[in-house]
């Protein structure tokens, strides 16, 4: 081979390896990972949302090796952790925890966002699932949804229901459910779940859609739990009836999903859903979710992505003519 056609057959032999080791292949994905995974979760330690990340990074390390880095990174109302997710690397190498509140209620209610949900996301697969208890003060003369919807409408604007504030899950709740029933009742938000849960148990307010612990709460005597909010009887609490026995259509439940920046390469976004579905369906993590008051969830990344669009939907049509301030 003369000087000339060395040169080229290098310079040939260096494009192709330059291109790739720019295209993701089928063996980085079977290599990875090879460090540790920081996995976003955008509010304070010791939540419902850091329980799940606490169970899921457990299960990985068990199931598959995985060392996962939970990192807190809370604040207005999950939209810095929300933020730094999608702006990092799509390695695979940065996860996010992803919930109702900053993945399709902010977007439904708001155009100043800095992070688009559907834009910025790889959906992996939705994790687990609870739904809220709607409960009342002791006081209130209702034993049934259609006792209450009876009450409120022979009261209207008089009955109050409390929140963990403007755009939560629990104030939503409370909204649809004043839609869905055609009733005047009043929204009373508090900065969090437990000023919300307090005020209903000392009788400030009267209704109050929250997590697990209401049930137990009502089984104390201390409320009065009528029903749940998913779209048929909660696994988790059988004996109560769902809202949507007495108001067909109703539907609301917390989720926790996890999420990849866009454009993290295919191969990973299935290797990440499989390894997570093999690691929440282990009879052990069932049991977990279930003592915490949910229900493991795994879907496909495809079913996960029309989740987030139909639920971003949803919302844009229950908070239509919210005026929303971003703090």
């Amino acid at each position: 081979m003369n000087f000339s056609l060395r040169v080229i057959a290098v310079a040939t032999l260096a494009c192709v390896n330059v291109a790739h080791a720019q295209t993701p292949s089928t063996g980085s994905a079977q290599s990875f990972p090879v460090k540790p995974i920081r996995l976003i979760v955008p509010f304070p330690p010791g939540g419902g949302t850091d329980a799940t990340a606490r169970i899921l990074t457990q299960a990985l390390a068990e199931t598959a090796g995985w060392q996962i880095v939970v990192e807190n990174r809370a604040g207005a109302t999950g939209r810095i952790g929300t933020e730094l997710a999608a702006k990092a690397a799509p390695d695979g190498y940065t996860l996010l925890l992803g919930t109702a509140g900053p993945n399709v209620i902010l977007p439904a209610t708001s155009a100043k966002l800095p992070y688009d949900t559907i834009k910025d996301f790889a959906p992996i697969s939705l994790i687990d699932s609870a739904d809220y208890a709607l409960v009342v003060h002791p006081s209130m003369p209702v034993r049934t949804v259609k006792d209450l919807i009876t009450a409120a409408q022979n009261r209207p604007g008089q009955i109050a229901f409390a929140s963990a504030g403007n755009l939560s899950v629990a104030h939503l709740a409370g909204e649809f459910f004043r839609q869905q029933a055609r009733i005047d009742i009043v929204h009373v938000p508090y900065k969090g779940g437990g000023p919300a849960v307090i005020a209903t148990l000392s009788g400030e307010t009267a209704i109050y859609f929250g997590g697990p612990s209401v049930v137990q709460q009502s089984k104390a005597g201390k409320l009065r739990a009528l029903a749940t909010t998913g779209a048929k009887r909660s696994k988790i609490f059988p004996e109560l009836p769902a809202i949507a026995e007495a108001l067909p259509g109703y539907a609301i439940s917390q989720w926790v999903g996890l999420l990849a920046p866009a454009s993290t390469p295919r191969e990973l976004v299935t290797l990440l859903h499989t390894t997570l579905v093999k690691a929440v369906t282990t009879p052990k993590v069932m049991q977990q979710f279930a003592a915490a008051g949910s229900q493991p969830v795994a879907n496909s990344p495809d079913e996960f992505a029309a989740h987030i669009k139909s639920e971003i939907a949803k919302w844009s049509k229950v908070t239509k003519g919210f005026k929303v301030v971003l703090d």
